[in-house]
């Protein structure tokens, strides 16, 4: 089957499910131009949305193919499934890939999926697998990992990271350039890919001299990254231990990676069946069936 151009100005995208993160993508996708067709099985949320904004929408199951056709899957360029249910998210991405020829987007939380998402990627032909709360998490846990880095982005299945960070008085890399700071070894493992000055971005060449107030970015290796910010005099002492309030997926996911970089976690859950579940899922944690709200 030819593929469909993409030369007008916005695409044709479903969205099934709309609650908060349905919503949130229809306000985005309108905003940006797309043509959006809603899909939810709650008429009021339907009726509420498609009267908020400039879409059509339909009642039913996101995953019957009947629904699909009526919404139009056939000449849709982009499905993203986004109900609260993880299998039905799947189901509908599955259907879009047979029935229309359109790239799928699904919405998967569940921690038990978690380690599959590469494998469920792959074999449902998927352009993509969202988890939310993980993302949330990772950035939390990144934080926490390199406190001083304004913004710690992760790519390569989390093998490398694009860190942002101040240079403050005194800094090592003041009034030094591109080419110096290479001659001493300091560049070896790291590679600056671009400094903020003044509003305005640099890519910055070897006779680049680096100022007080920069903005830079570096990519490097997570352990690569740690011990440059080291060197060159910030402090990269990360938090040891810390303690978290609620068992959710997202509180789950954090423990994870708080776990993973050695940092301690103690979890505070009131419901003591969810205490049970953690403590087999995070064996290293500290589980306390409490209420977080006690002083």
């Amino acid at each position: 089957m030819a593929k469909k151009s993409l030369t007008r100005r916005g695409l044709k995208i479903i969205v099934v499910g709309c609650g908060k993160v349905g919503e949130t993508l229809t306000d985005q996708l309108t905003r940006e131009g797309h043509e959006v067709t809603l899909i939810d099985k709650d008429p009021t949320k339907v009726h509420d949305l498609t009267n908020m904004y400039d879409v059509m929408g339909i009642v039913g199951t996101g995953a019957s193919y009947s629904v699909q056709m009526e919404a139009g899957i056939e000449s849709a360029d982009l499905l993203i499934a986004v109900t609260e249910s993880d299998e039905l998210n799947l189901l509908c991405c599955t259907v879009a890939k047979r029935v229309g020829d359109c790239s799928a987007i699904a919405r998967v939380r569940t921690p038990e999926y978690s380690e599959e998402i590469p494998y469920l990627r792959e074999k449902l032909g998927l352009a993509l697998i969202i988890n939310p709360e993980q993302a949330a998490a990772n950035e939390a846990a990144r934080l926490l990992y390199l406190p001083t880095a304004l913004e710690v982005h992760s790519f390569a299945h989390g093998q490398a990271e694009i860190v942002k960070f101040k240079l403050a008085e005194n800094n090592t890399m003041n009034q030094k350039s591109i080419a110096d700071l290479g001659r001493t070894g300091l560049l070896d493992r790291i590679v600056i890919c671009g400094v903020e000055r003044d509003g305005e971005m640099t890519i910055p060449a070897g006779d680049f001299i680096f100022e007080e107030g920069d903005m830079v970015s570096f990519v490097a290796a997570q352990h690569d990254a740690k011990n440059f910010m080291r060197r060159i005099g910030l402090p990269t002492n990360q938090v040891r231990d810390t303690m978290i309030v609620g068992g959710g997926k997202a509180a789950y996911y954090l423990a994870k990676c708080l776990l993973d970089v050695g940092i301690e976690v103690k979890m505070i859950e009131r419901n003591r069946a969810r205490c049970e579940e953690l403590a087999v899922m995070l064996p290293d944690a500290i589980i306390i069936n409490s209420d977080g709200t006690d002083t």
